[in-house]
C-alpha cells in the first residue's frame, strides 16, 4: 500500500515487492493449473523468470504469464497468452497483479490440458485464479522512497545528529572527518518536512536540507 508521493517527482513513497517465489496448483476440470509469482526488478528479470518456469515444467501445454514492474501510467508491464485464446491467460493474470498493488513481480500460469475445454470464461477464470492463489502465499517485502543529501556540520552537532537520525528514519550512507564532518544521508521522503526542521532549528538555519539534495534511492523498510 502507497502513503502519498514525492511531489517534486511524482515518485510513490512506498510500494511492496516479492521477497521470495510463491506457487499454487489448481484442478479444474482435469486441466492442472500451475501459478508461479516471484520478484522482477525489471523486465529482462521477468523474462528469467518465466524462462525458469519453463524449464521446470517443459511439458506443459501452455505457460501464459503477466509482470508489473512499475505502478502509473508510466508503469511498464507484460503479458502473454502463449497459445490459450486471445485475452483468456495473461490479462487476467495482470489484471490480478495491478489489482494486488505489488511492483516488480511476475507471475507465471502454467497449464496441463485434461482433456476437457473449459471455454473462454472457463479460462479467464482458471488463469486468474491460478495467479491469485500464487499471490496469497507469496512473501513481500516494502520499498520506502528516501532522498539523499549532503551536509558539513561542527563536531558537537554531529554527536546529536547520530543520536537523533535513527529516531526520525534517517540513515547515515558515509562520513568525512576534516576541520568539519560532512555527512552523506538518506532521509524518508515521507519524513522529509520533519528532518529539514530539525537540522533548520538545530544549525539555526545554516542547513536547510532542501537545498543540499542531490537524488533518492528506494530501501527495503524504513
Amino acid at each position: 500500500m502507497t502513503s502519498g508521493s514525492d511531489a517534486a517527482s511524482g515518485a510513490v513513497w512506498r510500494y511492496r515487492v516479492p521477497s521470495d517465489i510463491a506457487e499454487a496448483q489448481l484442478v479444474i476440470k482435469k486441466s492442472t493449473f500451475i501459478g508461479t509469482a516471484g520478484p522482477a526488478p525489471d523486465a529482462a528479470a521477468a523474462r528469467a523468470f518465466i524462462d525458469g518456469v519453463r524449464a521446470a515444467y517443459p511439458d506443459a501445454n501452455h505457460h501464459a504469464w503477466a509482470y508489473r514492474i512499475g505502478g502509473g501510467p508510466q508503469g511498464e508491464i507484460g503479458s502473454s497468452d502463449d497459445g490459450e485464446p486471445g485475452g483468456t491467460a495473461g490479462r487476467p493474470m495482470l489484471a490480478i497483479l495491478e489489482g494486488s498493488g505489488l511492483r516488480e513481480v511476475v507471475v507465471v500460469g502454467t497449464r496441463y490440458f485434461g482433456g476437457i475445454k473449459l471455454g473462454t470464461g472457463g479460462l479467464v477464470r482458471a488463469y486468474g485464479a491460478a495467479a491469485r492463489e500464487a499471490l496469497k502465499g507469496l512473501a513481500t517485502e516494502e520499498r520506502v522512497l528516501h532522498l539523499l543529501a549532503a551536509l558539513t556540520v561542527d563536531y558537537d552537532l554531529y554527536g546529536n545528529l547520530r543520536y537523533l537520525f535513527p529516531q526520525h528514519s534517517v540513515r547515515i550512507e558515509g562520513e568525512t572527518f576534516a576541520e568539519r564532518v560532512t555527512l552523506r544521508i538518506a532521509a524518508p521522503a515521507e519524513r522529509f518536512a520533519e528532518v529539514a526542521d530539525l537540522l533548520r532549528e538545530l544549525t539555526n538555519g545554516e542547513v536547510r536540507l532542501d537545498e543540499r539534495t542531490d537524488g533518492q534511492r528506494y530501501y527495503s523498510g524504513d
